[in-house]
């Protein structure tokens, strides 16, 4: 199938929440055997959806009326196409061909004729048409309504600088294996092979690439000397304080990179569990382990469900990252600003709380439980910790860490996206009196 009828379909899913890329596209690609069809359907499919609200209020204006939901994704089609024109990713009549030839092997013939109209009339007055769209909250952020009301209510001034930075490329971050490598002598392996990268002042195994293509083709990939793991994830680990002899439980440890890291960080624990209630999940999780060859303990099972795994011995440590709305990484994962609503927050606010209180009890007498979330959204996160507190006498947090976020407060702490090139991530440090 061409790679613009396999990227329509995926945003199409997108479009109507039934899927989403971390999903997507691994079957996506298995359809594409070129690199560069797979490295272009990315292009594509990030770039729409970034500026999904204001490609989609152009085709409004191109349509006598709205294309039927059974043909979506023709519609997702004609978006895709938008964003070549716009971009400049191939010369319009090949995008205007190309995409005619997308809607008959995506089975829509009838309406090959449409996306061939809208296509060649916006190359024809791409600056006219422009100027018509007009503005509004979600044409000039590229964010949905309630996310926009929600960081304008929590972040007031700030809110403005989460919307730039989810919409700009982010960086990759590698954590260095140390039991394996170090950080200079993967730095010095990467500059031979043409890639320059840069350190972060407050984390000792992160390097900052920018600009390269498929990670897994890095030199010392194979080899286990590195993982992908942004650079305010890898403070997971350190917020741990770990120490030799001590019993860890990383309670949503998919896909395992913050279970990885306490293993590296540590090889001298007496326990470590990754428990998840995702088997498929988890199952690349087993795999991320391999490559790294690491063995902590795969517990396939539900946190919350604690008689079902639980053997009653108390941790030392505890690692909670949350499920949550995801709106700290909308820069990585773009589609969460189509699939995620606003009723989801009450319930993700909901799931948090029953975690927190099911897994304090098996934290041991002076233990610490750090938890974590890739949200800016401040229910999930410092009054989620303010109400845990009020309800646990035997619970003290540790305010101002990571001292290098941008907002510290009482309550825990929150980096907003793009601090430190680094994504928004809030953590607490909790700890239980003795």
């Amino acid at each position: 199938m061409p790679v613009r009828a396999v990227a329509a379909r995926l945003l199409a899913r997108l479009m109507s929440s039934s899927g989403s890329l971390s999903d997507g596209l691994p079957e996506a690609d298995t359809t594409l055997s070129d690199a560069r069809d797979r490295a272009l359907l990315r292009l594509m499919l990030y770039e729409t959806i970034r500026s999904y609200f204001r490609r989609r209020a152009m085709l409004l204006l191109l349509l006598d009326k709205p294309i039927a939901a059974a043909a979506r994704e023709v519609e997702a089609l004609i978006l895709l196409g938008l964003t070549q024109l716009e971009l400049g990713i191939d010369n319009e009549y090949a995008v205007v061909d190309a995409s005619v030839d997308a809607a008959r092997a995506l089975g829509h013939p009838q309406l090959a004729g449409l996306v061939n109209a809208v296509l060649r009339r916006v190359s024809r007055e791409p600056s006219a048409l422009h100027a018509r769209i007009g503005t509004n909250d979600e044409i000039n952020t590229g964010h949905p309504q309630w996310l926009i009301d929600r960081m304008r209510a929590d972040w007031s001034t700030s809110a403005d600088q989460v919307f730039d930075a989810n919409n700009a490329q982010p960086p990759i971050w590698l954590r260095v294996h140390k039991q394996r490598q170090t950080r200079d002598a993967v730095i010095e392996l990467l500059r031979d092979a043409g890639f320059e990268g840069t350190v972060h002042p407050n984390l000792p195994d992160a390097i900052r690439l920018d600009n390269i293509g498929d990670v897994a083709g890095l030199p010392g990939w194979q080899d286990g000397w590195f993982s992908v793991q942004d650079a305010a994830a890898q403070c997971a680990a350190q917020l741990l304080d770990l120490a030799p002899g001590l019993s860890v439980l990383d309670a949503c440890a998919a896909p395992g990179g913050k279970l990885a890291h306490i293993a590296e960080q540590e090889p001298g624990l007496k326990l470590l569990i990754g428990l998840d209630r995702e088997g498929k999940r988890l199952e690349q999780t087993r795999k991320s382990m391999s490559r790294l060859g690491l063995r902590p303990t795969l517990k396939h099972a539900d946190a919350v469900r604690v008689s079902d795994w639980w053997t009653g011995v108390s941790f030392d440590r505890i690692l909670l990252d949350a499920p949550c709305s995801g709106t700290g990484v909308i820069r990585r994962h773009p589609d969460i600003r189509l699939l995620r609503r606003a009723s989801d927050v009450a319930a993700l606010v909901h799931t948090q709380g029953v975690l927190l209180n099911a897994l304090w009890p098996l934290l041991a007498p002076k233990g610490r439980l750090v938890y974590s979330t890739c949200s800016v959204i401040k229910d999930e996160n410092e009054r989620q910790i303010a109400a845990f507190l009020a309800k646990h006498a035997d619970a003290r947090i540790r305010p101002g860490v990571p001292e290098w976020f941008d907002h510290c407060g009482p309550f825990g702490s929150q980096n907003l996206p793009g601090n430190c090139g680094s994504d928004g991530f809030f953590y607490a440090v909790l700890e239980r009196d003795g």
